[in-house]
């Protein structure tokens, strides 16, 4: 039979509370609501599925600062991760909260109500101690640490929750299974011994080597069980994901392995996110649990080292595994022998045979520039997902921001640039101009610094649309601003190549081009707030490339960019 839930019993408030979900549904709409973040979301799904068991609500100050100091409830219980629900000062007064008022919670999405929470308390956390405690760092190159300081609002509300009714999802939502559903799948099966595999990665043949003889060496099945909901930002997206694990599951033995997706917000802590893994595992039936290597690592902190050692989430578990009844199977390293085409574990690789690897590093280069991935390494079908959604940097779009003083000619080289690339053929090639931008998007804008952003937040936006598409985009904006500038990129990298083209006409020389005569008229107070005369124009720290038209001519400033353009593989297939 199926792992007994963690604290006994499944708490799975959609079954308890689904006699009156109708009543629950009406009170609903009369209540205060609280808009949830996408982290609380997930967070919730969970609660009322029993996924978090023994939780029934977010953890109020009491059980929050027992988790943080001593990874228990209040109640003794073992749970190594706060679920906790963050407002601000606003909220609490625009929403009048405060303890036993019933609040209703509702879906982002859709605005649909997923749960009302009866409030317990209302307190301040202490933000440094839990980054400490939990992530063992208060350092901000760790993601959760990051988000915990500059997402995460100053006031936690604790406090159980009744279901009204769970999200809905509308992708894969045959994979989407509550523990109730996969305990009911593993009974039906006669699965008594399962064995968990959690992944935020696409799989290739090492992983389907390695869960097949942990569950062969367990007389267990394997369920792969990868988190959907939010991971680590730079992850490839789920639904890249989820096709790869669609195909992979079919290269294992009829009746051995079974998918089913988590949704579930990462924070990336290491042994305490491990250990929290494998309660939430147990939670949804299973009886082993693989832990990697560096399981749930961030990567390395601010100076350089990694956040935690490679085994330290193995002996957590391993440290409780009696009081959360899972079975730790360590991942096994395997490598690929090519004289017997075959994955074996490493410490028993033969003295003097040939192996073949290939990084993670390695592998992305390969997807960014359309090199070879051998079979040994991944299935065919598994490649040809991967480069679908990850083509090759000659068919990704790109954005060329040129920024630079009003008339310092970065308009003149926007437009050469336009003809040089659709002269050079394979993707669409779209200008976007200052006057453009300003016309047709923000014609209600004025030019304060707030103003200005937002010009550029929009310009970044649209920018990163098209690229995403696979355009080549020129965008030729003044923007003044480092910070706005870091923002658009930041915003079109998720899409694609972003190259920012500091156009450095000296002020002395724009004045003297300006032919329309604008600058006068800012000296003579005409014109407030202009960029060089009573607005300063903040020097790119960051540029791909800086050009200046007084020296350069416009020929020999498009054929660098080009020739930049080019190097970084954008042209041409390699």
């Amino acid at each position: 039979m199926a792992n007994s839930p963690h604290g006994g019993f499944l708490k799975d408030l959609v079954a308890r509370d689904l006699p009156i979900r109708s009543q629950l549904l009406d009170e609903s709409a009369t209540l205060t609501s609280i808009v949830l973040t996408d982290r609380q979301l997930c967070d919730l799904e969970l609660i009322i599925s029993g996924g978090f068991s023994p939780l029934e609500g977010f953890l109020n100050e009491k059980d929050y600062k027992s988790v943080v100091d001593d990874l228990r409830l209040a109640s003794g219980t073992l749970f190594s991760i706060p679920i906790n629900l963050d407002v601000s000062q606003e909220d609490i007064d625009t929403l009048s909260l405060q303890p036993n008022k019933r609040v209703t919670l509702r879906d982002p999405r859709n605005d649909e109500p997923i749960a009302i929470l009866t409030i317990q308390d209302i307190y301040t956390p202490d933000k440094v101690k839990e980054a400490v405690q939990v992530f063992g760092d208060n350092d901000l190159a760790h993601p959760a640490v990051k988000y915990l300081h500059q997402n995460v609002k100053e006031f936690y509300v604790g406090g159980n929750v009744q279901a009204v009714q769970p999200p809905v999802h509308y992708d894969y939502v045959a994979y989407r299974n509550t523990p109730a559903e996969l305990r009911a799948y593993f009974q039906k099966l006669n699965w008594t011994r399962v064995v968990a595999f959690q992944t935020r990665n696409p799989m290739h043949r090492a992983h389907r080597e390695l869960t097949v003889r942990a569950a062969r060496s367990r007389q267990a099945n394997v369920l792969i069980n990868p988190v959907v909901g939010l991971t680590k930002p730079g992850d490839i997206d789920h639904f890249t994901r989820v096709r790869v694990y669609e195909a992979i599951i079919r290269r294992y033995p009829t009746g051995m392995a079974a998918l089913s997706l988590l949704p579930l917000a990462m924070r990336m802590a290491g042994p305490r996110e491990a250990l929290w893994h494998a309660i939430i595992r147990k939670n949804h039936g299973s009886t082993h649990f693989i832990i990697g290597r560096d399981h749930a690592g961030p990567g390395k902190n601010s100076a350089g080292k990694d956040f935690y050692g490679p085994y330290d989430a193995q002996y957590l578990v391993e440290k409780y595994k009696d009081e959360i009844d899972i079975e730790v199977v360590p991942f096994q390293q395997v490598t690929y022998l090519p004289d017997s085409d075959e994955y074996v574990p490493s410490d028993e690789v033969p003295a003097g045979a040939k192996t073949l690897d290939i990084s993670g590093t390695e592998l992305r280069r390969r997807l960014r520039t359309g090199a070879h991935i051998p079979e040994w390494f991944s299935y065919p079908e598994v490649v040809a997902l991967l480069r679908e959604s990850h083509p090759p940097r000659s068919k990704q779009g790109f954005t060329v921001f040129l920024t630079g003083y009003h008339a310092s000619k970065k308009e003149s080289i926007a437009r050469a640039l336009q003809v040089a690339l659709n002269q050079q053929g394979g993707r669409s090639i779209s200008l976007l101009l200052g006057e453009t931008i300003r016309g047709k998007l923000s014609s209600e804008l004025g030019f304060s610094k707030r103003e200005r952003d937002i010009n550029i937040s929009r310009l970044g936006f649209v920018s990163a649309e098209l690229t995403r598409a696979g355009a080549g985009v020129i965008v030729a904006p003044i923007a003044p601003y480092e910070e706005a500038r870091q923002q658009a990129r930041q915003e079109v990298e998720k899409s694609g190549g972003f190259f920012l083209v500091h156009v450095a006409t000296p002020l002395e020389q724009a004045i003297a081009w300006d032919r329309d005569g604008v600058y006068e008229r800012a000296k003579k107070g005409e014109i407030k707030g202009f960029t060089g005369i009573d607005d300063p124009y903040e020097v790119p720290k960051h540029a791909e490339l800086t050009v200046n038209p007084a020296v350069e001519s416009v020929a020999q400033i498009v054929r660098r960019i080009v020739l930049l353009l080019d190097q970084q593989g954008y042209f041409g297939d390699v």
